[in-house]
């Protein structure tokens, strides 16, 4: 995140009274030409806005750092995506559980394919296109996870049954397979650091829940398996957190902060 940008943060929560100037530009087809503040609200051009609003109008775009939501023609693709994942991880989760009873994890499989894994690709792609990196890689990564996780549970493919007789060297196999989710969880966790609380917190526990299922794995523990159903349920509500704020905030700001470019009034 830009120092610039920490420090219309910083002004817009805090509730200092100020005037911030910008100079005149054409945001497509929307002259700005002064940003002020007056109280509890902020003047930007002709639109008024509390200061809470463009606070919370900077979560649930699923960007690396805080930033307000760019000026292009697409809905925000980043709640898509979260449901989806958080959907398909919250079926898995129960089943982890082994909630009332079931422990067979094959229901989740249509799950996986088309909206955890489709859904959640096509997602990833729009993030692309409207020039978010981070939630292209990771939405379309987690896409592949849900894809090949499936395809694990599905016996076209002759995964399991490769291990026919060998179901030590399977779940070896498989903790390797979720070793390797925790690893990329735990750099995009890193990557939040700088971002929501919220965001960070989902890649957090997501972190959690892979390293969890991969010990479950290679130790054949159930009791491990069950606590990582329980992370997983918390990731999963994390997840819809994320998405509901990306939905609710998608036309709080219409206006770009970072276009502008501001003089701040010394002291």
């Amino acid at each position: 995140m830009s120092s610039d940008l920490e420090n219309q943060l910083h002004v817009i929560s805090q509730g200092k009274p100020s005037q911030i100037h910008a100079e005149n530009s054409s945001l497509d087809g929307l002259e700005v030409s002064k940003v002020s503040t007056e109280g509890e609200y902020i003047q930007i051009g002709n639109e008024r806005f509390r200061r809470t609003e463009l606070v919370q109008a900077f979560g649930g775009s699923m960007t690396a750092g805080l930033s307000p939501p760019p000026k292009h023609d697409f809905a925000n693709p980043a709640p898509l995506g979260l449901s989806s994942f958080a959907l398909t991880m919250f079926v898995l989760s129960l089943v982890n559980c082994e909630a009332r009873g079931v422990v067979i994890p094959n229901i989740v499989v249509g799950l996986a394919f088309f909206y955890g894994g489709m859904a959640q690709l096509v997602a990833g792609m729009f993030e692309i296109a409207v020039g978010n990196t981070f939630a292209g890689a990771a939405l379309s990564s987690y896409a592949g996870f849900w894809g090949s996780w499936a395809a694990i549970f599905t016996p076209t493919f002759g995964i399991i049954t490769a291990y026919d007789g060998h179901s030590e060297e399977l779940r070896n196999a498989k903790g390797l397979f979720l070793v390797g989710w925790f690893i990329f969880t735990f750099f995009l966790m890193l990557l939040t650091l700088k971002s929501t609380v919220a965001l960070f917190v989902l890649f957090f526990l997501l972190s959690i829940t892979f390293l969890l299922l991969a010990i479950a794995e290679f130790k054949d523990s159930i009791p491990v398996k069950k606590a990582a159903g329980v992370f997983g349920l918390l990731t999963a509500f994390a997840g819809w957190y994320n998405a509901f704020a990306g939905t609710i905030s998608l036309l709080i700001l219409d206006v770009p902060l970072n276009s502008l470019k501001f003089e701040f009034p010394k002291p």
